[in-house]
């Protein structure tokens, strides 16, 4: 476990035969630590195609990357370089005045190299070391990046039809569509008039706000303080998203929660990045308390909690929920996604949640550049709030597996899609940016537009055979209910207690997830967005899709990510459902 290859660097292209003694019941530690006592004759050598002296010990798989191979590094992909001086470990950065025996390299996809330098000349080991140093430490620019050395100009494979491929959301037909599907249109238009970025680069070129909102308003704000759409519930209900207005923009605590995070995983991700036999028993025995104190599940369930709550004011209380944030492009993104991965079937299969991730991610002007550092220039921006929210993801795909297309392994690939330099999805802050670098705003007419790779091609990463295995054999599709069967269901909360391992936290008022809600703010959202959303009493209620069996079986959600456990239980008696009243719930969390 962690180590995950052994690459051995040698003149003669083997290791040098040394003598060994007897020993009577060795240990495993000391089977797996004591690479002296291994001899010439004891080991089948497997050499790197076309470098005769680098041997690799990898085990086997059958679930193969056409991109990427079993020992590839990309540059995004590394994450800290260790020396091992006389079996000391130690931070590699900057000029070095003695070279390592061995290079151990730690990958943001929580994988772990080692390279032996032992018997490697020394000008090697000096080129070698420098060169990863410099390479994966150095900021850079934009148009350095791989992606672009990479990117041709061929035809665009775009998807046209909706049903069957994923929605990009770059036209005004794709989001005309989605509000089609959710029967959204009847309250909310799709608009244009950013079309070329005019009056915003932080929004897309397209999107959808209230109806009444007139377009002098949205170019009199510039993009800011609008009401975004992000989906409609069966029962007319909305959840919207606005970038925060100038004095609730608070950056100090907006930064201690970006920390959080960081902070969290890093303690999270160390218990996966194991060099050693003797680190992985060190850390085997104290496993748990270890994963506990990381506070990373904590987040997640958290989070999971703040979606169900505001699931609770859209489905039980009939309410509009704004979700509020500075730029509106982090925790706005996360929540609004697990909302409808919770309540839309839709976005439970593999084009639908490609097609989430495209309108409130990639769309909604997360930054993914930053928040992944690929340029390397801000250790403090890159927190792995989209990792986040796979893992909110994973934990429900793992208590609720048949309600799901796609299946853990997806999940999977889908993060380690982040660092491969070749798909545009994840490599930029905003869609004007994008378009920008891309030559598609590019005042030169006769430069031809790059149309790079798109990560949901996943044809050019599997093969068929290997596909499958991101699809879920146990998936039920949901079925409509009848008339009759829609008619008797009604809402009703079951309050299931469990028996934790630990005692579940309660949110910080402060920080995370702040849950005081500015009554400033209130009054002057609640006035300006009743004028725009008038109420309905006519809407058909459908038949409640996956919230219900969500709410009956897990209003106690266990996360149990290798056998560890953290409870939710959700924070009040949730009311029989009324008429729809459409007013107004500000969510306030910075």
């Amino acid at each position: 476990m962690g180590i995950q290859a052994i690459i051995c660097v040698s003149d003669s292209g083997v290791s040098h035969s040394l003598q060994n003694s007897f020993i009577s019941f060795p240990t495993f530690m000391e089977i797996h630590t004591n690479e002296k006592e291994v001899t010439e004759k004891e080991v089948t050598l497997h050499l790197l195609p076309g470098n005769s002296n680098v041997s690799l010990i990898l085990p086997e798989t059958q679930f193969k990357n056409k991109v990427m191979g079993e020992n590839d590094i990309t540059l995004h992909c590394v994450d800290q370089i260790y020396g091992v001086f006389d079996e000391k470990k130690k931070i590699l950065s900057g000029q070095l005045k003695k070279y390592p025996e061995k290079l151990i390299i730690h990958c943001k996809d929580l994988r772990v190299f080692h390279f032996c330098l032992r018997y490697t000349k020394e000008e090697e080991v000096k080129r070698i070391v420098c060169g990863i140093i410099h390479h994966t430490q150095t900021s850079i620019l934009l148009k350095r990046l791989f992606l672009f050395s990479y990117a041709t100009a061929a035809q665009n494979n775009t998807a046209t039809d909706p049903k069957n491929q994923t929605v990009m959301f770059e036209t005004l037909k794709d989001w005309c569509w989605e509000l089609e599907r959710t029967k959204g249109n009847v309250k909310y238009k799709a608009v244009s008039v950013n079309e070329g970025y005019r009056i915003s680069e932080r929004l897309p070129a397209y999107f959808v706000v209230p109806t009444p909102l007139l377009e002098e308003d949205m170019q009199r704000f510039q993009g800011h303080n609008i009401p975004i759409w992000c989906w409609s519930c069966h029962n007319g209900s909305a959840l919207l998203k606005m970038s925060a207005l100038p004095k609730e923009q608070d950056d100090g605590v907006l930064q201690i929660q970006k920390s959080e995070i960081q902070t969290a995983y890093s303690k999270f991700k160390q218990l996966f990045l194991i060099d050693n036999s003797t680190e992985f028993w060190d850390t085997d025995i104290k496993w748990f308390s270890l994963l506990e104190n990381s506070s990373w599940l904590d987040i997640i369930r958290r989070c999971l909690k703040k979606a169900i709550e505001i699931i609770e004011c859209m489905e039980a209380q009939n309410m509009n929920v704004l979700l509020l944030e500075e730029n509106a492009s982090d925790f706005c993104c996360l929540l609004s996604s697990l909302v409808q991965v919770m309540m839309d079937p839709h976005c439970r299969t593999k084009i639908g949640f490609q097609s989430l991730i495209q309108k409130e991610w990639v769309m909604g002007g997360h930054c993914f550049l930053d928040r992944c550092n690929h340029l390397r220039q801000s250790d403090k921006e890159e927190v792995p709030v989209f990792l986040l929210f796979l893992d909110c993801v994973w934990q429900l795909v793992h208590q609720h597996s048949p309600a799901f297309e796609f299946t853990e392994t997806y999940l999977t690939v889908l993060s380690d899609s982040l660092y491969i330099p070749i798909f545009s999805t994840f490599f930029f802050n905003s869609p004007h940016q994008k378009d920008t670098n891309m030559g598609r705003e590019s005042p030169d007419t006769q430069s031809k537009p790059l149309n790079l790779l798109t990560v949901w091609d996943w044809s050019v990463q599997f093969e068929p055979k290997a596909q499958m295995l991101l699809k879920n054999p146990l998936y039920v599709e949901k079925s409509k209910l009848d008339k009759g069967q829609r008619k008797g269901m009604r809402f009703k909360h079951q309050r299931q207690l469990s028996l934790p391992l630990t005692q579940s936290k309660s949110s910080p008022k402060r920080g995370f997830f702040r849950e005081e809600t500015d009554h400033l703010i209130k009054n002057l959202l609640g006035k300006r967005i009743s004028k725009l959303i008038n109420s309905s009493d006519e809407l058909q209620d459908n038949f409640r899709e996956f919230y219900d069996s969500w709410h009956s079986n897990y209003s106690s959600l266990y996360l149990d990510k290798h056998l560890c456990y953290a409870v939710i239980h959700t924070h009040k008696h949730t009311p029989r459902p009324r008429k729809c009243t459409f007013k107004i719930w500000v969510f306030c969390y910075i």
